[in-house]
This record gives C-alpha cells, structure tokens and sequence, in this order.
C-alpha cells in the first residue's frame, strides 16, 4: 500500500483550522437573509436523493475555483456578488476543503460546519425534487 505524505483526514482538520466554519443551527437562521449565498456542492445525484436547502446554487465541486474566477471562461455572475458565500457539502470535508482553496485564491467563504448530514435533523427547511412529474 502506498504510504501518503498527507491524509485527507488530516487535510480536512488543517483546512478547518483557518476558515470559518458555521454551525447547523447558525445556517438555517440565514437562509432567507438576501445578503447571504449557501453554496451546494455536492453531485446532483446527492442533491435529488436527499433534497437541498430551497434557495440554494448548486455548484459541483469540480468547477469551484473556474465559476469563482473571473478570469475563468466557466466564471459564474453569481460569484460577482457582493455577499456573504457559506458552502456546504453533506458531511463538512468537502467543504472545508473547497474553502480553504477558495480563501487561498482571494475569495472569501465560510462553509457549514457539520454538512447537510444535520440540516433536516435540526430544523432546516428542505426542497425535494418532484420525480414524478
């Protein structure tokens, strides 16, 4: 087996050490704030299983930093914003992951803390995809 330099375990708790992290409760309180953009990265297919925070952009984790770069061919309008970015995986890693190369590159971010793994389970309002229509 190869033997890593770092592990993704270890990544994640670095990352978190310098990006700021929002706790469940925190989020669902900003949902309806219009200076506040909850960011969802994870696949499509995790967003039309579970469901998503109504409201949310869903933006795969693969093309983060090209939508977030303005200097990008692929730069997303909605990055342009003058607002306060949370990102949000399903269980945290992702995300703080995605933050700290987001923060790396000038972009300020925070992401929620524990993931959409807690958000039904505290309270958070969800938007389910309606498959049979």
């Amino acid at each position: 087996m190869r033997t890593l330099k770092i592990n993704t375990r270890q990544m994640v708790a670095d990352a978190r050490q310098r990006i700021e992290e929002i706790e469940t409760v925190d989020l669902i309180g900003m949902v309806d704030d219009p200076n506040v953009v909850i960011v969802d990265i994870r696949d499509i297919r995790e967003r039309q299983r579970g469901g998503f925070i109504p409201g949310s952009f869903h933006a795969p984790r693969g093309m983060i930093e090209f939508w977030v770069d303005p200097d990008s061919p692929y730069f997303k309008d909605v990055f342009a914003q003058d607002k306060k970015f949370v990102f949000h995986c399903a269980s945290g890693w992702r995300s703080a992951l995605t933050v700290a190369t987001l923060q790396d590159m000038g972009f300020d971010a925070a992401h929620l803390k524990e993931g959409f793994s807690t958000w039904e389970k505290q309270g958070g309002p969800v938007e389910r995809v309606d498959e049979s229509s």
